[in-house]
């Protein structure tokens, strides 16, 4: 019983974290124009104090644009490109836009279609181990006046025409 009559005190005592904050009560709210993106960093410089420099872009062009399908789909199309690489291990494949104010004109889109191959030595390998596929979608926005395709590798490029 001298136990439970001591809970008692411990109930409204000060060194109880449940009573530290009170109950809550409305207050009205005090929004200014410059609490509407606290949430947002601001744009200072970009670069904090620990922050990676850009990573260093090491990729090639792959060696051989093998194929080159599009495939229509509900918000444009498909770009799909296969290609050979040089020797086994290539990675991070990328079909990247070209852009070029001439190409536009002309209606031609053109990607690049490159690669990074590991820092040490591989085989070169038969060629069916050193394929490697990309694939990029593109809006219908981005296909209005184009008439032409184009995927470029180091020896060679494909390009597909519109119907």
């Amino acid at each position: 019983m001298l136990t439970l009559s001591a809970c008692n005190s411990w109930r409204d005592s000060r060194a109880n974290p449940s009573n530290w904050f009170g109950s809550s009560t409305p207050a009205p709210a005090q929004v200014s124009a410059d609490d509407a993106d606290a949430l947002v960093p601001s744009q200072g410089s970009g670069r904090g104090l620990f922050a990676r420099p850009d990573p260093e872009d090491t990729s090639v062009p792959i060696a051989v644009v093998t194929e080159l399908r599009i495939e229509a789909n509900s918000s444009g199309a498909i770009v799909i490109a296969t290609g050979t690489a040089f020797r086994q291990g290539a990675y991070n494949a990328q079909l990247r836009y070209v852009e070029s104010e001439e190409d536009r004109k002309n209606g031609i889109m053109k990607f690049d279609f490159r690669v990074n191959y590991p820092n040490y030595a591989t085989a070169q390998g038969p060629e069916r181990t050193r394929e490697v596929t990309d694939a990029v979608n593109v809006s219908h926005q981005d296909l209005e006046g184009i008439r032409l395709i184009r995927v470029v590798g180091q020896q060679n490029a494909l390009e597909s025409r519109r119907r």
